[in-house]
């Protein structure tokens, strides 16, 4: 990567001087070295990281204004500093592979999520349901590992690995993934709810998580809206005149 190629090449050029020209010793001018390496790999990598998220500001912007076509093209501009900095390729990946699947465009989105960055969790997770949907445990328990390896805390990733397990038929497993959750993300009454549904023979329910569940497109809001107005009209009363 350049920011670290032109940070390596500043350390060695400034031992040799410090050395060969200042009469430095090498322990001391190796030193100095070390902080103009640190100094100039921070300073690049921030200078690359600022243009990648006005990138992304852009493409939040296109986002907002229903443009999801002109946002993954402002992502994919972004490309060009891949080469500069570690993992923005798979960032990108992972920005624009979230967008696809959000637009329902599960099949383009696939092919991007499966180069995404490991701790966007949001975008693994949509990578993992898209394998369960093809039929691909193995490979979909794999990517979860991955994800919550990389996202102990997030309490949302652990839901949905488990719920997708039960999905699949494992509900032993999705017990033991919601058991592992509270450990690792703390606390949490949807996960403990979670888990004592699953424990009570019940399904698991996942509204909780408000709109960051629905954007699984795992179910549909207006599903727990009929469900809401037919326990209404179960519990209405007729009033006798």
């Amino acid at each position: 990567m350049f920011n670290l190629a032109i940070s390596l090449a500043l350390c060695l050029v400034s031992t040799v001087v410090l050395v060969q020209l200042a009469g430095l010793d090498l322990w001391l001018a190796s030193l100095i070295a070390l902080v103009l390496f640190t100094v100039c790999y921070l300073l690049l990598t921030r200078a690359v990281m600022k243009k990648v998220a006005n990138l992304m500001e852009s493409a939040q912007r296109d986002l907002q204004g229903g443009r999801v076509d002109k946002a993954v093209k402002t992502l994919e501009s972004g490309y060009r500093f891949a080469n500069w900095q570690f993992y923005v390729k798979g960032q990108i990946n992972s920005q624009i592979g979230t967008l696809l699947y959000l637009k329902r465009d599960f099949a383009k989105a696939f092919d991007y999520l499966q180069k995404g960055f490991v701790r966007h969790w949001v975008g693994m997770a949509m990578l993992a349901i898209c394998y369960m949907k093809r039929n691909q445990t193995t490979k979909m328990v794999e990517t979860f590992e991955k994800a919550v390896a990389a996202n102990k805390k997030e309490a949302l990733l652990w839901a949905l690995y488990a719920y997708c397990l039960e999905k699949v038929g494992d509900k032993e497993k999705a017990e033991q993934i919601l058991e592992k959750g509270l450990k690792k993300a703390g606390a949490d009454e949807r996960l403990s709810a979670n888990l004592e549904a699953l424990k009570e023979g019940r399904r698991m329910k996942m509204r909780a998580f408000g709109d960051l569940w629905y954007q699984f497109h795992l179910e549909k809001p207006g599903a727990v809206v009929k469900e809401q107005t037919r326990a209404v009209m179960g519990r209405r009363k007729i009033v006798r005149r």
